[in-house]
Formats: structure tokens, C-alpha cells, sequence
């Protein structure tokens, strides 16, 4: 395991190791009840024996690990802008049987593949953290320069709960407020715009009745 930080300061970055210095250490248990289809995206990644893989917010090294077990010989890299995240990974990610992984304290909407030492990465993954970055369409505008040719970008999030009762998405969104969450209407928009810009493909679909929603966004293998 290699951990190396770097100076993503700033009131986001304060805001959010002051809100995980506790939360981190029980994360995973409360996540898992409402942070639906992250699992669906790990299966789908498909990742090629030896292709980098990168997830941008990757918080405690829940998804990172589960992703080094369903694809073994895949190499493992995460970001994250909270330094206090960053512990839980390194301690989750470090354990005997794992391969290295590399983890660095950056800022989502501001960072770059030859940081990490490659030159581009196969897999790029944002579970759940669009929707807690201020600058989030700049974030994605970084995963995809951050992308090898005939790369993905696969992303889940909340979505706009459009099938289910109004009273349930108010309630909702009321309280994700309440933890800096602010679901994005216009994602599918922009994602599209972007993969119409760049002449990439994009797959959408809502699950959970419009719960979340799954981005499969493909650069072209020029």
C-alpha cells in the first residue's frame, strides 16, 4: 500500500474531514442501506487483468476492496479529498492478501492521471460523491481527461426519485441536505452533452424507480 497526500486544502476539503473524523469509523454500516447500486456498477466494470482502475471520492476503500476481489489482478488507485477517509482506506486496503493500492489526499475537480504515476487510467469510478462535490460537472470534466483511450467512466448516484410518491423525494432530499448531499438534475444532461462533445458513448438508466441512477460513459479508442 502507498499512501501519498498532497495539499487539497480549502473549505470543501476542511468541511468534509471535520464531518468523517467520526462518521468514517461506522461509514459502511449506515451507507449500505440507502447508497443503492454500487454493487451493480462493480460487477459491470469488467476490468481487464493488469488495467488500472481509479475511484475519485473513494472514502473508506469499500468500493477499491470489493473491486480488488471481484477483479484480482486489476491495479488499484483512489482519491479523495478527505485526509481522514483516507486512514480508514489505507487500513482497509493494507490487509494480508491484498495487492498494493495507491491512495492520494486530491481534489476531485482538479487532479491528474500522472499524479498517480500513469498516464491514464482503464476504469475510472465515482460512486455517490458527484452529488457532495459544489464543483461537480468540473469533476467530471477531470475523469474523462483523466481516461486511456477505450476507457469508462462508470458513475451512480442519486437520481431524481421520479417514479416514487413526491412526498418520498422531498423527504429524501430534505435530508441529504442535512449531510452536504445535493442530488443533480441535470447529470444525465451534461453527460450527455459531454459524450456528444467528444464523441464518446453514454448509457443511462434510472434504478430503484428513479432512486439512483448508473452512468456508463466510453471514450473511443483514438
Amino acid at each position: 500500500m502507498t499512501a501519498i497526500e498532497t495539499g487539497a486544502g480549502g473549505s470543501h476539503a476542511d468541511r468534509m474531514d471535520r464531518m468523517y473524523r467520526t462518521q468514517r469509523h461506522f461509514y459502511d454500516l449506515t451507507r449500505k442501506y440507502y447508497l443503492f447500486g454500487r454493487d451493480t456498477l462493480i460487477r459491470e466494470l469488467n476490468v481487464p487483468a493488469g488495467a488500472s482502475v481509479l475511484e475519485v471520492g473513494c472514502g473508506t476503500g469499500r468500493n477499491l476492496a470489493l473491486i480488488g476481489n471481484r477483479f484480482p489482478h486489476a491495479r488499484l488507485f483512489g482519491l479523495d479529498i478527505s485526509a481522514e477517509m483516507l486512514v480508514s482506506a489505507e487500513a482497509k486496503l493494507s490487509r494480508p492478501g491484498r495487492t498494493g493500492t495507491v491512495l492520494r489526499v486530491a481534489d476531485a475537480t482538479d487532479f491528474k492521471a500522472a499524479e498517480f504515476g500513469e498516464a491514464g487510467f482503464d476504469r475510472i469510478v465515482i460512486s455517490y460523491a458527484l452529488s457532495m462535490i459544489p464543483d461537480w460537472e468540473k469533476a467530471i470534466g477531470a475523469a474523462i481527461a483523466a481516461l486511456n483511450p477505450g476507457g469508462s467512466l462508470h458513475i451512480a448516484d442519486f437520481g431524481q426519485q421520479e417514479r416514487l410518491p413526491v412526498f418520498f423525494k422531498r423527504g429524501l432530499q430534505a435530508w441529504l441536505r442535512r449531510f452536504h448531499v445535493t442530488p443533480r438534475p441535470s447529470m444525465e444532461s451534461v453527460l450527455r452533452g459531454v459524450a456528444a462533445d467528444r464523441s464518446g458513448t453514454l448509457d443511462f438508466r434510472p434504478i430503484g424507480r428513479g432512486y439512483a441512477w448508473i452512468f456508463t460513459y466510453r471514450r473511443t479508442g483514438s
